[in-house]
């Protein structure tokens, strides 16, 4: 298999395999990763395979999550320095006023400070906002993630399907008051859905250093061809509260689109999962791409797209271009 190699998270020190590591959906689900054992598993074969970021949070499976990934840390008997970890933090936990969908600094420093007790941690490298908050002011978030990390809760701060003008406006918050600036985006990115981290935060990259930790790079799983026929027994879009997929993952324009890719993908000999992969760390944009896998074996599999990186010529690219109609 081909090395790993690491990416610096923007213009930070940090560095990321560019194959990582998520928990969202799998982890605490008792039909994919339940036990602390069983995200153990997954995560030694990661590791093994050179991921160094891990990443998660709070909103995914109400916490659960954090507490079976920590378990699974301590299990594993992992050196702190060894990992990057990560969470996100915006949905909240509890119904009630101040706690649930916000960017407060109520909420925020109440907040990690309930990641992190789950996770067993002292710190986190990466928080996220999970989500923008139209009714906070962005300085009141900027001050209170900066705050977050000059308290060593975490090293870095970022953000997740923000826009690219919210990114400027907190980056820009930060710089004039001399505070920890944003650096990561978390963003959905694959070949279907391309334009805010190809067109929208074009000028960030260059302007304010921002690096990408890329979510979704599969389109939950239609990039791997399994939903040509229909919806497989025991895919994500057969789990119950995921029926929203549904409509994404049977579109027949998408459907089209991924029988074009599924024939370059023969053409080149490798699954089309390895090439739809290798594609998005082929994006000089992107630090890290966030895979998920419910068991072991997946993940192996997942890092197989390493092996495929190398076949993504200028000829090739263009073929793909073609095939998505872009």
């Amino acid at each position: 298999m081909t090395e790993m190699q690491y990416r610096r998270v923007g213009r930070s020190g940090l560095q990321v395999s560019v194959l990582s590591f998520g928990s969202w959906v799998t982890f605490a689900n008792a039909d994919q990763i339940e036990t602390a054992a069983q995200a153990a598993e997954c995560l030694a074969v990661a590791k093994d395979a050179g991921v160094n970021f891990f990443d998660n949070a709070e909103g995914y499976a109400a916490g659960e999550s954090e507490r079976v990934m920590g378990a699974a840390f301590r299990e594993l008997g992992w050196k702190r320095h060894e990992y990057v970890v990560s969470t996100k933090l915006y949905w909240g936990l509890f119904d009630v006023p101040n706690m649930k969908n916000t960017l407060n600094r109520k909420y925020l420093s109440q907040a990690i400070e309930g990641s992190l007790e789950r996770f067993g941690l002292n710190f986190v490298d990466l928080v996220y906002c999970h989500r923008p908050d139209s009714a906070t002011p962005i300085e009141e978030t900027v001050w209170a993630m900066s705050d977050m990390v000059s308290r060593g809760q975490a090293l870095y701060w970022g953000t997740s399907e923000w826009s690219a003008d919210e990114i400027r406006a907190a980056w820009e918050i930060a710089e004039r008051h001399h505070l920890h600036k944003p650096v990561v985006e978390q963003p959905q990115y694959n070949m279907l859905h391309r334009e805010r981290v190809e067109q929208e935060y074009a000028r960030l990259y260059e302007d304010i250093g921002l690096g990408t930790t890329i979510w979704s790079p599969l389109a939950s799983g239609l990039l791997t061809g399994k939903y040509q026929n229909g919806v497989p027994a025991g895919s994500r879009a057969s789990l119950p509260g995921y029926e929203w997929l549904r409509a994404s993952l049977t579109n027949p324009v998408s459907l089209a689109k991924v029988d074009r890719l599924l024939a370059i993908a023969a053409d080149l000999d490798v699954p089309l999962a390895h090439l739809a992969l290798a594609w998005c760390v082929k994006n000089p944009h992107v630090s890290t791409v966030i895979t998920g896998a419910s068991s072991a074996q997946q993940v192996r599999e997942n890092m197989g797209a390493l092996d495929a990186l190398e076949l993504l010529s200028d000829e090739v690219m263009q073929r793909i271009d073609a095939a998505l109609a872009n």
